[in-house]
């Protein structure tokens, strides 16, 4: 049995004001999800920055007191993988279908998602991609390198779609010790 989430656990998530309610257009979703895939890239990404990221990552769903799911990846070699607990088997899907979207555009899959609904297009519609495939929903984000782009990709999946961007964004940052913009 698995505990009942709120619709938002944007309190849990670091620099996210959460009292404060701000609806942010697509346009201004966009922009900051562009600023976020140019600042957060790495000079190098090994199993030991894997590690670093994913028990980031792991603390920060545990303050959530959330169930959750997380992959991190580099090259398609699966490098770290954690479940939380009250996490469910069907996040695993989740997470394989928005690593898809993130392998296929080299983008963040929340970013992939605002700009289809901005365009008013959904994957199937605009590149013929099946939805059992690709989750164009929060959560994906690529390991990006300096000067190279997209190696691999770290992916959560148990919380609202923008939380769980928010959350993966809130990890990265730690990680490189940047301050970057985020979805409010």
């Amino acid at each position: 049995m698995s505990a009942a989430l709120p619709s938002s656990n944007a309190s849990c998530i670091p620099n996210i004001e959460s009292n404060v309610t701000t609806y942010m257009s697509i346009a201004d979703d966009l922009a900051i999800l562009e600023q976020q895939e140019h600042l957060l890239r790495f000079s190098s990404f090994n199993p030991e920055t894997a590690w670093e990221l994913g028990c980031c990552l792991r603390t920060l769903l545990m303050d959530c007191q959330a169930g959750g799911t997380i992959e991190i990846e580099l090259a398609d070699h699966l490098l770290f993988a954690c479940a939380t607990p009250t996490s469910n088997p069907g996040q695993a899907d989740w997470i394989r279908r928005k690593r898809n979207v993130v392998h296929r555009f080299g983008r963040s899959s929340y970013a992939i998602g605002r700009i289809l609904e901005a365009n008013n297009e959904t994957l199937q519609s605009r590149h013929g991609l099946k939805a059992a495939d690709f989750a164009v929903h929060g959560g994906g984000f690529p390991i990006l390198l300096e000067g190279t782009g997209a190696v691999g990709s770290v992916v959560m999946s148990g919380l609202p779609q923008r939380d769980d961007h928010n959350l993966v964004i809130s990890a990265l940052a730690k990680i490189l010790d940047k301050d970057v913009p985020r979805l409010s």
